[in-house]
């Protein structure tokens, strides 16, 4: 009621206030946020190890991981054979790694490359790695040149296949725009086709640099003198499981160490881009 007139004024509607959205993105990167999964898995082991469910016989527990590792680096012998496996898998992985991207541009950017040379790698992708190793040793030997041999082949096909469908994923509204602006190959090949392709390629170096760790695994067992493999191998013929158990730990650390350093070179590389992972 109006105090004043007694007229009946019509009710105001209420305005809901607006449905609060869920967000659909993953959220807020935190920093050193990757370390999270493996410190749950090294928190979980020690847990397991303190009390007592986990056999010492079949996994030896963390610590002694650490006091056995500083034993080996007091003597020398594991920053010896770390040396000699890290120039390994760089040696392998700066061949195949070299050899993919040029393939991968004359196949990717060609169509008679890409005739030529893509089925050849895609039908060698179907050959597992193990069986060409004797025919590596037949054509180099069983020395270093063999081990450095496997590795890159090892690198290699990622790195290609990873860097070629990149290349031919290449919207061809691009290369018209350059065709109308009139660019040379050079300033297409650098404007154009590198930025776009430089996402498949660090992708393809994350697998790269994984499959060449993996392989040095392999190669190191095979008549080796020296290496984290050999010490490996050495520790299983006199059974001391804790020797072991450091090489492992220093696979995974390697391994895990090479792929973060690619995580981070992306970051900085295509910090144009905005995705989920930003």
């Amino acid at each position: 009621m109006n105090a004043l007139s007694g007229d009946i004024l019509p009710a105001q509607p209420t305005l809901a206030p607006p449905a609060r959205r869920t967000p659909l993105g993953p959220g807020t990167p935190r920093p050193n946020g990757h370390l999270f999964g493996p410190g749950l898995l090294l928190l979980y082991w020690t847990l397991l190890s303190a009390t007592g469910w986990l056999d010492p016989r079949t996994l030896p527990a963390p610590w002694t991981a650490i006091t056995t590792g500083a034993d080996l680096v007091r003597e020398g012998r594991l920053q010896a054979n770390l040396g000699v496996s890290a120039a390994r898998a760089a040696s392998g992985l700066l061949v195949g790694g070299t050899a993919g991207v040029l393939l991968a541009f004359l196949s990717g950017l060609s169509l008679l490359g890409g005739y030529v040379i893509d089925g050849i790698v895609q039908l060698k992708r179907g050959i597992p790695i193990l069986a060409i190793i004797p025919f590596m040793i037949l054509w180099f030997g069983i020395g270093e040149p063999m081990k450095v041999a496997v590795i890159a082949v090892a690198a290699f096909f990622p790195i290609y296949i990873q860097t070629h469908s990149a290349l031919r994923a290449i919207d061809l509204r691009y290369v018209e725009l350059a065709e109308t602006l009139g660019l040379s190959r050079w300033q297409f090949l650098r404007r154009i086709v590198i930025p776009v392709a430089l996402p498949g390629f660090l992708l393809g170096l994350r697998f790269g640099a994984t499959a060449a760790w993996l392989a040095l695994v392999v190669v190191e067992q095979l008549n080796a003198s020296s290496g984290i493999g050999y010490m490996v191998t050495l520790a299983r013929n006199y059974a001391q499981t804790d020797v072991m158990l450091v090489g492992l730990v220093v696979y995974a650390l390697l391994g895990f160490g090479t792929d973060s350093a690619v995580r981070w070179a992306e970051r900085r590389l295509l910090r144009w881009r905005r995705t989920l992972g930003r």
